[in-house]
């Protein structure tokens, strides 16, 4: 039941479709830095949450 090849090509000629050969790149770099800052905010959480304990104590 995973992807095949015939669904990858479907899902990449939509996109092509939607968004166009111009478009494409700059959505991929804004999709990059969504990820990277999500990312970087999972990092920060996690050490605050560290530090903000250790004030307590």
């Amino acid at each position: 039941m995973g992807i095949s090849l015939w669904h990858l090509i479907v899902v990449v000629l939509v996109v092509l479709v939607l968004f166009g050969t111009g478009r494409l790149p700059r959505l991929m770099e804004d999709l990059g830095k969504g990820i990277t800052s999500f990312k970087k905010g999972l990092k920060d959480e996690g050490t605050k949450t560290i530090e903000d304990e250790s004030k307590e104590k």
